[in-house]
């Protein structure tokens, strides 16, 4: 090859399949989808609320359609994003790679911290104000059921963490085992969090259109059930590969940027409970 066709082929276009590093992957539209997803899944929200206030300028249905239809797109843009990002050829694909998956996991909570942030915002700027909101009866929400399922939460973090050093030990076997425990504790706080949400609903009456504290709680322990479901399909997902014998010590991507992302949610979890159901019961 001569070197004016080297020159010219160094500086050609190419597709973006040789754009990107090898081993990192393709260029892709499901983040796209899953942004679209997300979208639908605020803007339902917001649809619900504007239904709440008795002007007849959005349909009750509306919020919820809404909703249910952003929260489909986004699951099948995560699913899609994932598949084409970690699990498409992986047996083929060089163990290089991962400490870029791992910045673009740090990147993505960096993006978390600032929706939680604004939720957080949101309720410490209420707080400031008269305490309890003018009108309004906060329910007792320190109770024994939040404790035992911050208890449970805190220990399915510590469980993912023995998993991942037991899988970069060489030992699978205690890796599989600590990675469905910590499925199963994902699973059972969510249905806490279901049974608490029930129980406010039913018994105190209090919802998310409970005046602006109600907003503040429902959105914010909302948003963080939300990742917790997420946390349960990608731990299952880790589980279901695990079973069919991938991840090793050099190969354990998937795994390292789940864990940090589940590490994440345990921590907000924690900053819940302490500004949020602590916090509201203490007098202004």
């Amino acid at each position: 090859m001569s070197g004016g066709e080297v020159e010219e082929r160094e500086h050609s276009h190419h597709p973006a399949t040789e754009d990107w590093p090898r081993g990192f992957g393709e260029a892709s539209w499901w983040p796209f989808v899953s942004a679209v997803g997300a979208t639908g899944l605020y803007t339902g929200a917001a649809l619900y609320v504007m239904s709440q206030g008795g002007n007849g300028t959005v349909a009750p249905i509306y919020g919820p359609a809404v909703f249910v239809a952003g929260t489909v797109v986004f699951l099948v843009g995560v699913y899609g994003w994932l598949y084409h990002g970690f699990v498409d050829h992986y047996w083929s694909r060089e163990a290089a790679g991962g400490t870029k998956l791992r910045w673009a996991m740090i990147l993505f909570l960096g993006t978390e911290v600032a929706t939680f942030g604004a939720g957080f915002v949101y309720y410490f700027f209420i707080r400031t104000g008269a305490w309890p909101p003018s009108g309004q009866t906060i329910p007792p929400l320190l109770n024994s059921l939040v404790l035992v399922n911050t208890l449970i939460l805190v220990t399915s973090s510590f469980t993912l963490h023995f998993a991942h050093t037991s899988l970069l030990s060489g030992k699978r076997r205690r890796f599989v085992g600590l990675l469905a425990l910590t499925v199963a504790l994902s699973v059972v706080f969510l249905g806490g969090q279901i049974f608490e949400y029930y129980e406010f609903i039913t018994h105190e009456g209090f919802t998310l259109t409970s005046g602006v504290f109600g907003s503040a709680f429902f959105g914010l322990t909302g948003l963080h059930g939300l990742h917790v479901t997420l946390g349960v399909v990608l731990m299952t997902i880790l589980l279901a590969r695990a079973l069919l014998g991938q991840y090793d010590a050099e190969r354990d991507t998937s795994v390292s940027t789940v864990s940090m992302y589940w590490h994440f949610v345990d921590a907000v979890w924690l900053f819940l409970v302490v500004s949020i159901y602590a916090g509201a019961t203490l007098a202004g």
